[in-house]
C-alpha cells in the first residue's frame, strides 16, 4: 500500500493502517505491532524562524571569532614571530584554539537563551547542558523539549556542526600557515 494525500490535504497510508486516516495527530498503528501510539503535532514555521535567528547569531560571533583569528595570526606575522619557533609557533595555535572554543561556549549559551525565552527549562544551566548536548551531536536523550519546539534541537545540530567545521578550516589554515612561515621548502 502507497502513501497518498487524502482529499483534507494530510498525508495517508500505511501508518494509518490502510483505513485513509490522516497522519499528524491522529493514531497510527506500526505495521509490527498491535499497539496504537499517539503522534504528537510538532510546529514547524515558528521553530525554524526562531532556529535561523539563532543560528544568524551564532555565525555573527562565529565570524567574529574568525576575524580576531585572523587579525592575530596576521599581527604574529608581521611582527616576524610565526614560524621562529616550536614555542611560539605552539602559542598561536593555543590562542586560535582558545578563539575557537570560546566561540563555541558562546554560541551554545545562545542557543540556551532561546530555550530559555521559549519557556523550555526553568534555569539556564539545564537550558546551557540540553544546548550543550545539542550542538555538539552529542545527543545523550535525557532531556526532551516539547513538541512544540522540539525541531530546534536538530537545527541547533546542523548548526554545531557547520560551526565545527569553520573553526577545524580556519585552525587548519593558521597551521599550514605556520609551517609554510617556518619551512622555507614547503611553500609552492
Amino acid at each position: 500500500m502507497g502513501v497518498t494525500k487524502a482529499p483534507g490535504g494530510n498525508w495517508t497510508g500505511a501508518a494509518a493502517c490502510g483505513r485513509g486516516e490522516p497522519l499528524g495527530s491522529q493514531a497510527w498503528a506500526s505495521s509490527h505491532s498491535s499497539q496504537v501510539t499517539h503522534m504528537p503535532r510538532i510546529a514547524t514555521l515558528l521553530p525554524l524562524a526562531v532556529g535561523a535567528s539563532a543560528a544568524v547569531c551564532t555565525i555573527l560571533l562565529h565570524a567574529l571569532a574568525v576575524s580576531v583569528t585572523v587579525h592575530f595570526v596576521r599581527y604574529a606575522r608581521t611582527l616576524g614571530h610565526a614560524g621562529t619557533s616550536v614555542w611560539i609557533d605552539m602559542a598561536i595555535v593555543a590562542l586560535v584554539v582558545a578563539f575557537a572554543f570560546v566561540a563555541h561556549l558562546l554560541e551554545i549559551a545562545v542557543w540556551a537563551v532561546v530555550f530559555l525565552l521559549c519557556g523550555e527549562f526553568p534555569e539556564f544551566g539545564t537550558a546551557y547542558y540540553h544546548s550543550a548536548v545539542n550542538y555538539t551531536t552529542l545527543g545523550y536523550g535525557e532531556v526532551i523539549m516539547t513538541p512544540s519546539w522540539r525541531l530546534l534541537g536538530p537545527l541547533e545540530a546542523t548548526n554545531g556542526a557547520l560551526m565545527f567545521g569553520v573553526s577545524t578550516a580556519i585552525i587548519f589554515a593558521v597551521l599550514l600557515r605556520l609551517v609554510e612561515a617556518r619551512f622555507v621548502d614547503l611553500r609552492d
